[in-house]
């Protein structure tokens, strides 16, 4: 959706009415995972889409039904094995949107896309009932959580919070009514500890995959003298407990610690480790991973917790090069953050 920032400005200061179609459920081998969205105007300009081309006709003549009606509907459309191989699937299957009017004039809609343009992150939650859609907007501040829109049951507040946290759009049930949780992270993120050699490959990769990249490294030496290709979007010279606790350790988060520096490696472990982190990574090899185990365990740090560091880091590709570690960290991260998909 935050790519779509600018062209709904622009659709909205024309007066163009919308409506956004949402993914809810697919069938196993989808072109396109669960919470894909599709926005229509009124001039049947499109946004996104929500199959790859096999349904994107017949939802937009349905969208022209929603705006006029100002009225939610429930699409299901089956898939030939034809039209489905026409988008890269083996076989056919089934898919089912819920379609919507998309009200630049709604609470609902003007708080979202601010959320988006600020990097905030939500929950849009409402029931796939055909004409009878009751949203809420989930914004949060820290760990307080706060509504906009109806007022919703707090089983289902929680539910929206644990998807949030699992990474993941989905349907849910309560009170005989049924709910789709759509998930609004804010930008990922890739905190680096240690401005290293493969900081800066590491770095680069993460901006061409869209992370904020935040680099922390107490030794001036390196985040002083480091020559970035492209520059990390923030650099911190401090001890990593002292950035790191003023941070957003959630499930949009993913760590890398490279220092090779026991005393600061082993000081960002302690804060990364409990947090709500999806990946921690640590180079080193399986015997400079022993020691740096036996050292958390003195300090009290269990052995659940210490399972949580992925080492040696990165993809075994058998990487040798600065350029290769980092590809084989990239790689890792991005299997993680996309497992959820």
């Amino acid at each position: 959706m935050i790519d779509y920032l600018t062209a709904l400005k622009d659709w909205k200061s024309k007066n163009l009415p919308a409506a956004i179609a949402t993914v809810t459920s697919t069938w196993g081998s989808a072109p396109r995972p669960v919470g894909s969205v599709m926005l229509v105007n009124k001039n049947s300009d499109i946004l996104g889409s929500v199959s790859g081309g096999c349904v994107e006709g017949a939802v937009v003549k349905e969208a022209q039904r929603v705006i006029e009606s100002k009225e939610a509907k429930r699409l299901a459309f089956g898939v030939s094995d034809e039209e489905a191989w026409s988008v890269g699937l083996s076989c056919g299957g089934s898919i089912q949107v819920f379609l919507q009017p998309f009200s630049f004039d709604s609470v609902i809609i003007e708080n979202l896309v601010t959320k988006l343009e600020s990097n905030a992150p939500c929950i849009w939650i409402y029931s796939l009932e055909d004409g009878k859609n009751k949203n809420t907007l989930l914004s949060f501040d820290g760990d307080e959580v706060s509504t906009s829109g109806n007022d919703i049951n707090p089983k289902l507040s929680t539910h929206a919070v644990q998807a949030y946290d699992e990474r993941s759009h989905r349907t849910t049930e309560l009170d005989g009514i049924t709910y789709f949780v759509h998930v609004f992270p804010p930008k990922a993120q890739l905190i680096v500890v240690g401005a290293a050699h493969i900081t800066v490959d590491l770095v680069q990769l993460g901006h061409l995959y869209d992370f904020e990249t935040i680099v922390i490294d107490p030794r001036g030496a390196f985040t002083d003298k480091t020559m970035f290709k492209i520059n990390p979007d923030k650099i911190f010279k401090s001890y990593p407990s002292e950035v790191l606790s003023n941070m957003r350790l959630d499930a949009y988060t993913y760590c890398a610690i490279l220092s090779h520096d026991p005393k600061i490696d082993d000081n960002a472990l302690e804060v990364l480790l409990p947090s709500k982190v999806a990946y921690i990574g640590a180079l080193g090899s399986k015997k400079t991973h022993a020691k740096r185990t036996n050292r958390l365990r003195e300090k009290g740090v269990s052995d659940e917790l210490i399972a949580r560091i992925n080492a040696p880091i990165g993809l075994p590709i058998k990487a040798k090069s600065a350029k290769e570690i980092a590809f084989s960290v990239m790689g890792e991260i991005l299997q993680v953050k996309n497992q959820f998909l």
